[in-house]
């Protein structure tokens, strides 16, 4: 179970995050959402209104349709938890570009040099 604020939990399933890559560039209807998931129209119906509790889906009713966009702004809550793995993962890259280029140097048995 994660806890937390409202959006890593919204972002920890799957189904939810390929939702947000469906709406990132344009606005979609819930029918159209929910036509590219092999799941059923109620379950995505509850993701959606996961993420809209989120703060991450905007909802907007036209006549009898709600259309689905993406805010991106509760994400920043995610970039900033990211920032402090950065510092780790590029001092990690650092290490392995280090040792790659060791061994390139090194002479290999069997090649020409």
């Amino acid at each position: 179970m994660v806890t937390g604020p409202p959006v890593f939990a919204a972002i920890a399933d799957p189904t939810r995050r390929a939702i947000l890559d469906a709406i990132r560039g344009r606005e979609r209807s819930a029918g159209e959402i929910a036509s590219l998931f092999p799941v059923s129209r109620p379950a995505i119906s509850k993701h959606l209104r996961v993420l809209r509790g989120a703060g991450l889906v905007r909802e907007r009713r036209v006549a009898r349709s709600r259309l689905y966009s993406l805010d991106p702004a509760p994400l920043r809550e995610v970039e900033r938890w990211l920032d402090h793995y950065r510092v780790f993962w590029a001092a990690r890259l650092h290490d392995l570009k280090r040792v790659v280029e060791r061994q390139e140097r090194r002479p290999q048995p069997g090649r020409n040099p």
